[in-house]
Formats: C-alpha cells, structure tokens, sequence
C-alpha cells in the first residue's frame, strides 16, 4: 500500500470515528465498528444501527422531524449502503442483518394523501411500516414503498419499485415489482 493511499484510509477513518462519536452524543444508538462517511441524519435519537454498518457518501437517514421517544429506523448489523441512498421514515422502518444496498437506493414508509379540498400539502401523511429481512441485495436506485416486506435473501432488481410483500428468496423486478423466480435456500 503506498503512503499516499495509507493516508488518505486514515484520514477518512479517523473522520467517520468523529461523526460517529458526535452522533452517539447527540442520541443515536450506534453499535461497535460502523463506517459513517458523509452523510445526513435528522432526529439521531430516533435512530438505531447495529455493528458493523457502512454507510457511504450522501447517504440520508431521515426519521420525520417531530418529537417521538422510540425508533423510527433500525438497522441490524453488518450493513452496506453505497452511495446516496435514503431511507425515509414517518413510522418505522427495520433492516435486518448482512444487506446489500445499491446507489440511490430509496426506503419510505409513507406517502402524501390527496385531500378533497386544498393542497397535497395540506393533506396527512398515510404512515405505515416496512421491514427487509437479512442478506437482501437491493440494487441501484430501487424503490420500496410503505407496507413492503420482504423476506431473508431477496434480491430487488435496480430500478425496481416494490410496492408489495414477497417472501424469503425472491427475486423481484419491474415497474412496480413483480416476482421473477425463487431463488434457491443454501
């Protein structure tokens, strides 16, 4: 390795232990060996990740801003998530262990209603919950919308936008998301 690459994994190693040591003081639950580049949070206190995460440049982790005492995203360990991905929560949002996250990738757990009368800004949040099991690989600038869950070892093809359930070991695709194939269990 030379002395230039040396310096510059110190450099941005000794960054990511300063953000995470800022994060943590400010309420976030953080375990042991995560690697936070330059990235967004709201609302650290209701936020919660397991060891083991890396999170990559322009990543956001953005519970809604209102008061809440529990965890609106919780993340399990051994995490990656490239760049600029966004996981979005006005409910919860949970991920479990050993993902997979492609570029762009977005996670929401709610969407604006439409009111009769008025504005769409006007109009309620429809909140609701999403759950990703473990070892899920999730490809560039997919899509999963409120009410998804899917299964251990699924794979989201990029660009996909799940909008449904699908169980352990599928293997989705499409606008919006349909099932491909099964994916064998090891």
């Amino acid at each position: 390795m030379s002395l230039e690459s040396f310096l510059f994994r110190q450099t941005y190693s000794m960054t990511s232990r300063i953000r995470v040591a800022g994060y943590r003081r400010l309420g976030m639950r953080i375990g042991a060996q995560c690697r936070l580049e330059n990235i967004r949070i709201r609302r650290p206190r209701q936020i919660e990740l397991g060891r083991g995460n890396a999170l990559s440049e322009g990543c956001w982790l953005w519970p809604v801003d209102a008061e809440h005492t529990g965890i609106r995203i919780r993340i399990g360990a051994q995490n990656y998530f490239n760049r600029d991905c966004m996981i979005d929560s006005c409910g919860q949002i949970e991920i479990g262990d050993h993902n997979m996250f492609g570029p762009g990738v977005y996670i929401t757990d709610s969407n604006h209603s439409m009111p009769d009368h008025g504005w769409v800004a006007d109009g309620a949040m429809d909140v609701g919950r999403v759950v990703i099991g473990n070892g899920c690989w999730i490809g560039a600038k997919a899509v999963i919308l409120k009410n998804v869950e899917l299964g251990d070892r699924c794979v989201v093809a990029a660009g996909a936008v799940v909008t449904k359930c699908f169980p352990a070991y599928s293997v989705v695709a499409g606008v919006p998301a349909r099932l491909m194939r099964t994916a064998k269990a090891d």
